[in-house]
């Protein structure tokens, strides 16, 4: 059953394309929170977004938005979600931002003029200016001004900060972070960039070659992902016993490398061995996706 603290659950989802498959998904996004999902180029994140708000559909599986079945007669639920996608949409490059906006102000009962035209300022966007016209990390501005004039209960974010610059990145974060105050509005973002998924998100999915490889609260995931160095001893070839063993490499001498997702544990357990840990290296979101694309790579090719 979907509960009401669930803002998205995907059961089963399955998109099968000629050269690429996505899924199957199981994900239950938390209502309330920032949850980024973060992987390599052509993972399938911008297709399950698409998926969500039905612009594709899928070939197995059931989902479910905001307490709504994904798949049917959805105005009212879209009315719900904002929506920033990956590219902008080019038929639109005729149309100047103040256009598209009055268009769009008509499909969302609670679209606030105040709202929009106070984002507009902070993003320091010329609404008079043709979309065709905008530069990319303009019309990246105005697609979040957009999306968020309407207060809505979710915020769908595919690549938000693309072309953007430092200031109006540190805009955009300063925006969410308000947005997400009332304690009662959901994020769904992709993103590539370490520092705005750590800025950001409470939760983070790892998406990869089209599989979902598991859903993590942020600073427990940051904590436990630990590079530790030890003296080889006489277990070697026995490191896949340690606690929360992801891969390992052979250095100089008899210094190995042994990369962990539960360092707590594995420094226990390297204490029973009577191992000697010589060093420990906290590894970053980039980190932790490099060693996770290895081992879904060997996965697919074993």
């Amino acid at each position: 059953m979907f509960t009401e603290e669930t803002a998205i659950e995907v059961k089963g989802v399955v998109q099968r394309r000629k050269h690429f498959q996505l899924g199957p998904v199981e994900l239950a996004v938390p209502k309330g929170y920032v949850t980024a999902i973060v992987g390599p180029n052509g993972s399938g994140k911008s297709s399950l977004f698409r998926l969500l708000l039905d612009l594709s559909k899928p070939d197995e599986g059931e989902m479910t938005v905001l307490g709504e079945r994904v798949g049917g007669d959805d105005r009212q639920l879209k009315a719900r979600i904002g929506y920033v996608p990956d590219q902008a949409i080019d038929v639109e490059d005729c149309m100047r931002a103040e256009e598209k906006a009055a268009f769009a102000s008509l499909w969302y009962p609670s679209w606030e003029l105040n709202r929009y035209q106070e984002l507009l300022r902070r993003f320091e966007v010329d609404p008079s200016i043709k979309l065709g016209k905008m530069s990319k990390g303009m019309r990246r501005k105005f697609d979040i001004a957009l999306a968020m004039a309407h207060n809505p209960e979710l915020l769908l974010l595919d690549e938000p900060s693309s072309g953007l610059d430092p200031i109006a990145w540190k805009t955009m974060i300063e925006v969410l972070h308000r947005y997400m105050e009332r304690g009662d509005r959901t994020v769904l973002m992709a993103s590539h960039i370490v520092d705005e998924v750590k800025r950001l998100a409470d939760y983070i999915v790892f998406i990869v070659h089209g599989r979902v490889l598991g859903m993590f609260e942020k600073d427990a995931l940051l904590e436990s992902w630990y590079a530790l160095y030890i003296e080889s001893g006489s277990t070697a070839g026995s490191w896949k016993a340690m606690p929360g063993y992801r891969e390992h490499e052979q250095l100089s001498g008899t210094q190995v490398k042994l990369v962990t997702s539960d360092v707590l544990e594995a420094e226990s357990w390297c204490a029973n061995q009577g191992l000697r840990i010589t060093g420990r290296q906290k590894l970053e979101l980039d980190d932790i996706l490099t060693v996770l694309i290895e081992q879904e790579r060997r996965r697919i090719h074993s």
